[in-house]
């Protein structure tokens, strides 16, 4: 009898981590496009800090990140587990945030270059003021850094908890706990590679000598300095179209009509079409579309919160 029951025991595990298995997979390339966002956000956040810190402050901000988890990992699995409803709602109110954010990214940066302008200004004079200030500073860029992981994971658990709601409850919670974990750890540590880059390239392109294996360093140590700041460009417009294909694509899901209409028009434009056109159209067309409704998405959030700020604003100054 004991011995059937350990083995029993062992099956049913097996079977959960394989549910936990099949369910993570699916978790993560969902969530990939926010983590895109993330890892640019996170580095864009820990930016400005002196060289020898920025590994501390990288590692104080992900002690903060996986504080958040504590916090909303249970909360999410509690809403699942007895509000399940609210879980598309949560997904919803993500998607339409991620569109939000990324609309306001873009108009920022093509509208607003005065601002970028002044914010690059502050992070230099920082750098030259009083020790006491520095520290003040660097506390003030890793508490930014937490309240934009918070913000971030919420997206990235709601997005998990929606891709394995219909799996049982001992699946979610070992699916959401070590997804949350495993992108902590796999966002911060692209992080501190990509905040050290700049100083490794240093390293290496003033490596002395006059052997092959020498200026070979040298060659790529010049690589990484010129490197390091496109990849952070690069990040920062990778991250921004995620959004709109993570965010668009949530919201078409949710809508069963943009759904239908994503459909139809992919069987329309493909119509006719065989082979390997077909095959990469019905990849890459729901894709575009999602993005399109993104961008549309998030046009239509922001002129509202736009508008709703003029009146408000209007409203002050009569009063």
């Amino acid at each position: 009898m004991a011995a059937s029951s350990l083995l029993a025991l062992i099956d049913d595990i097996a079977s959960v981590l394989d549910d936990v298995a099949a369910m993570s997979k699916l978790a993560a390339k969902k969530t990939t496009g926010v983590l895109g966002d993330d890892l640019a956000l996170n580095a864009e956040q820990v930016s400005g800090i002196r060289a020898e810190r920025e590994l501390p402050v990288v590692w104080a901000v992900t002690k903060g990140s996986l504080k958040n988890k504590l916090i909303l990992v249970p909360a999410a699995l509690l809403i699942s587990a007895f509000l399940p409803q609210a879980v598309m709602v949560l997904l919803m109110l993500g998607g339409a945030f991620l569109c939000f954010e990324g609309v306001e990214k873009v108009l920022h940066t093509f509208f607003h270059p005065a601002a970028a302008r002044e914010e690059k200004k502050q992070l230099k004079n920082a750098l030259v003021k009083s020790p006491q200030q520095l520290l003040a500073f660097e506390k003030e860029k890793i508490r930014g850094a937490i309240r934009t992981d918070f913000i971030l994971s919420a997206e990235i658990i709601v997005i998990v908890l929606g891709s394995v709601a219909d799996a049982d409850l001992l699946t979610r919670v070992i699916v959401v706990s070590l997804l949350a974990l495993a992108f902590t750890l796999g966002v911060y540590g692209i992080v501190a590679a990509i905040v050290k880059m700049d100083d490794a390239g240093l390293w290496l392109s003033e490596r002395e000598g006059d052997r092959v294996a020498i200026r070979l360093q040298q060659f790529m140590g010049r690589g990484l300095l010129a490197a390091a700041p496109k990849l952070m460009k690069l990040l920062s417009v990778v991250g921004t179209i995620a959004m709109f294909l993570v965010g668009g694509g949530i919201l078409t899901h949710g809508l069963p009509a943009l759904e239908h209409l994503s459909h139809a028009l992919t069987s329309q434009l493909l119509d006719g079409l065989s082979g390997w056109l077909a095959a990469t159209g019905q990849a890459l067309l729901p894709l575009l579309f999602n993005m399109i409704a993104g961008l549309v998405a998030g046009g239509i959030l922001v002129a509202g919160f736009t508008l709703i700020k003029r009146i408000r604003g209007q409203d002050s100054a009569a009063h």
